[in-house]
């Protein structure tokens, strides 16, 4: 009886030291994991979400690498430690309450995406993006995209309400109210008078090619159809951005420009586009430079004085959208939407125009004009020198064109030639 007892006894014994075995495996199966997703993306997004929560400012800027990013669209671009300490102090100081809570997260890999939801009163002492703080509440709903690598917060890209954040705050007026009514009616109200004073439609001048008009200068924009969207062939004055743009949406989109030259009052719109610029490489200096400043004489000098001081106004305030960045190049015969390239310098050092042969349709920049220096309609004429490279080159770019014998030659401002085109640019350039 001893002896089975003692055998009982030893049985019972291996089996309780079988499961504290079991239990500290799982234990440090538990303590591995908690390890693991502390240092995960979603166990770093969470701890960083507690750490503003708490207000904690040290410690959810130690949470993020050196350079990393913090990209909260429309707000702040700013790069760690400094930048996201600047932008997470700002928002501790506008809102002593704050309440920072997880609504939902998604993980994957070394992101993890997070619906959060931020109450507080913006109550200051501190402004929040300028804006001094007004004691209002505050309620605001976001989404964070956090990438984690080597336990630390490398990047964030964030979106979130700006209308509503404005709303509340009493920056904008209450949706659907009599003041929010009357602020649309005056926005729209300024928006048709800016359509009624600026270019017109696009409209269609040969197959394919659309042109847009606008002021000061009679501008010309030329939209030509190409592979489901359109080319600009010359980006006119900034004046026109809107109207380039809403002609190039309604025929496809605007895939490229093409630039005629560089001056001021042909790249107007290109910098608002968004799409890649192309030109001549002789003209890539004015393009990314002065507009053609560069080689015009200082103050225009040599314009009658009240036309000067007109002009100057005009390239600085209604013309020139400012330096716009050259993706590539083109030079001769090379093909645009169906079109050649022909180089006609002279007014500028890299002018181009297209041109084709099928319709024997020029579109021609300012390799001459058909209205004065005044903005009245003329014949064909030579550049006015002032604006000129070289006077004499651009004679001879005019006979070059004239020599091709179009059916139309569309220039960069104001009305087309056509008719007999080649007598009467020869006459142009044989001119005084």
């Amino acid at each position: 009886m001893a002896e089975e007892e003692s055998t009982s006894e030893a049985t019972t014994k291996v089996q309780e030291v079988a499961a504290n075995m079991q239990q500290a495996a799982i234990r440090r199966k538990r303590i591995s994991g908690s390890k693991s997703s502390k240092a995960g993306p979603e166990g770093v997004t969470r701890r960083y979400f507690e750490a503003i929560d708490a207000c904690d400012l040290d410690t959810a800027v130690s949470l993020w690498a050196a350079g990393g990013r913090e990209n909260v669209r429309g707000r702040v671009d700013v790069l760690a430690p400094e930048g996201v300490r600047e932008f997470i102090g700002e928002l501790i100081g506008a809102l002593p309450d704050l309440s920072m809570e997880i609504v939902s997260t998604t993980s994957e890999e070394d992101r993890c995406g997070v619906h959060w939801r931020m109450t507080g009163t913006f109550a200051g002492p501190g402004s929040f993006g300028g804006v001094a703080p007004t004691g209002n509440p505050v309620v605001l709903e976001g989404f964070d995209l956090i990438t984690v690598r080597d336990g630390l917060i490398e990047s964030n890209d964030a979106f979130t309400d700006s209308m509503t954040f404005a709303r509340q705050i009493g920056m904008m007026p209450p949706q659907g109210s009599a003041a929010e009514q009357r602020m649309m009616g005056a926005f729209n109200a300024k928006t048709r008078l800016a359509d009624s004073l600026g270019p017109g439609d696009a409209q269609l001048v040969a197959e394919g090619v659309w042109v847009v008009q606008g002021q000061p200068g009679r501008c010309n924009v030329y939209l030509i159809e190409d592979d489901g969207g359109v080319t600009l062939f010359d980006a006119g004055a900034r004046t026109m951005t809107r109207a380039v743009a809403r002609a190039g949406a309604k025929l496809g989109g605007i895939r490229r420009v093409v630039l005629g030259h560089g001056h001021t009052d042909h790249r107007g719109v290109a910098p608002a586009l968004g799409v890649p610029v192309l030109c001549h490489a002789d003209e890539v200096q004015d393009a990314e430079g002065t507009g053609g400043f560069r080689y015009w004489p200082d103050g225009l000098l040599g314009l009658p004085t009240p036309l000067r001081q007109f002009h100057r106004l005009l390239h600085r305030y209604a013309w020139d959208a400012g330096p716009v960045k050259i993706s590539d190049t083109v030079v001769e015969g090379d093909e645009v939407a169906g079109f050649r390239v022909i180089d006609l310098p002279g007014h500028a050092p890299g002018l181009i125009g297209l041109w084709r042969e099928s319709d024997r349709l020029a579109l021609s920049s300012d390799c001459f004009y058909t209205l004065d220096m005044w903005g009245r309609g003329s014949g064909p004429r030579v550049p006015a020198a002032i604006y000129n490279f070289d006077t004499e080159q651009a004679r001879a770019s005019i006979r070059k064109l004239a020599a091709l014998e179009p059916a139309a030659a569309w220039p960069g401002h104001a009305k087309p030639v056509t008719g007999d085109v080649r007598a009467q640019l020869e006459r142009a350039a044989d001119a005084g």
